[in-house]
């Protein structure tokens, strides 16, 4: 498998029991880093994450934090290396486990998708049986949980996770000035309701560039970014699109209609 955003594997060594991959080395480090700043609160006991962001050895105030453009990239350059997994290898790869920190940002905040541990390959329009389940909670999209079949469209649902979180630099577990009881705190639900019932776009950006949103010069890129993160959060599978229409989504080539509110499975429809 080669792709420009995917890390490369050099080679393996298999040895007295011993079986490593060996992978270019990407010094940049993982997204996690560039968009989350873990601080303690005064004001409080939990923990704060925060955009941050270059080297992952730099000081975090020193670091480099992305703008629009950056996060716009990011995100087409992940959604072309994952439709390459789905759609372009002679059999198809589920990687299970798209995340921020499964991210790296190489020259020119390259994107690479890393960490193919989880991993499934499968033969053309196969689904996927899992004796357990795969990923990391708050990525996992609702059929992991509910035991249903798994298909490519369970990387479609992390994706527009980690979509969302680009445009917020919140961790999607964290939960913001919500009335609703912790419990039933979701993410995309609370975003969908600033961005398309109230209207406050604003309030959904990472506040480390909130102030460089020029609503003439961003508001296009966002929407789109929005928007096809709410379809591809939606929670039956077949509603979301693939991960070849979500690129051409962002790239701007076909229509994004109106998404339907993302709802997930333990809370039920509205």
């Amino acid at each position: 498998m080669h792709h420009l955003n995917l890390v490369r594997l050099w080679g393996f060594c298999a040895e007295k029991g011993q079986r490593i991959l060996v992978y270019e080395h990407i010094p940049g480090g993982s997204l996690d880093k560039y968009l989350f700043r873990v601080n303690k609160s005064h004001n409080n006991n939990h923990l704060k994450e925060q955009s941050s962001s270059l080297n992952p050895n730099t000081p975090q105030q020193e670091r480099h934090v992305l703008d629009w453009s950056m996060r716009y990239r990011i995100a087409l350059g992940m959604a072309r290396a994952i439709a390459y997994l789905h759609e372009e290898c002679l059999e198809w790869v589920l990687h299970c486990d798209i995340k921020p920190e499964n991210i790296l940002l190489g020259d020119d905040f390259c994107p690479k998708i890393s960490d193919f541990g989880l991993a499934k390959l499968r033969k053309k329009e196969d689904m996927v049986t899992m004796s357990r389940r795969r990923g990391t909670p708050g990525y996992m999209a609702p059929e992991w949980i509910t035991a249903d079949p798994i298909t490519s469209k369970a990387d479609v649902y992390s994706f527009g996770m980690v979509l969302l979180e680009l445009v917020s630099g919140i961790r999607n577990f964290e939960i913001q000035g919500s009335v609703v009881r912790s419990e039933e705190w979701y993410f995309p639900g609370w975003a969908f309701d600033k961005m398309f019932k109230e209207m406050r776009v604003e309030e959904i950006l990472d506040g480390q560039i909130r102030d460089a949103y020029d609503s003439r010069a961003h508001f296009e890129m966002v929407n789109r970014m929005v928007k096809t993160a709410m379809w591809c959060l939606q929670d039956r599978p077949e509603l979301r699109p693939t991960m070849g229409k979500v690129a051409k989504m962002l790239e701007g080539t076909v229509e994004i209609t109106e998404p339907k509110k993302p709802t997930v499975f333990f809370l039920g429809e509205e």
